[in-house]
């Protein structure tokens, strides 16, 4: 079972990926923290919400970079 801790875990995860490397794709975040796909879009929804992230949908990827 998944629980809020689980996720906000792994949006810190994400955040410290997009911090240390900058604007990436998803595929990039994926290799940057070795999370499964549908645990990278939950942790981006996470950040999303807190408002600390831009997402943008490329052809190839989805591309996310940190506000501010």
């Amino acid at each position: 079972m998944i629980n809020v801790e689980t996720i906000g875990f792994w949006a810190g995860q994400v955040w410290n990926a997009l911090d240390t490397n900058g604007t990436q794709g998803v595929k990039a975040i994926k290799k940057a923290t070795k999370l499964k796909e549908k645990e990278i879009y939950a942790a981006l929804g996470w950040l999303a919400r807190e408002g600390k992230v831009n997402i943008t949908d490329d052809e190839a990827d989805v591309i996310v970079a940190l506000i501010g």
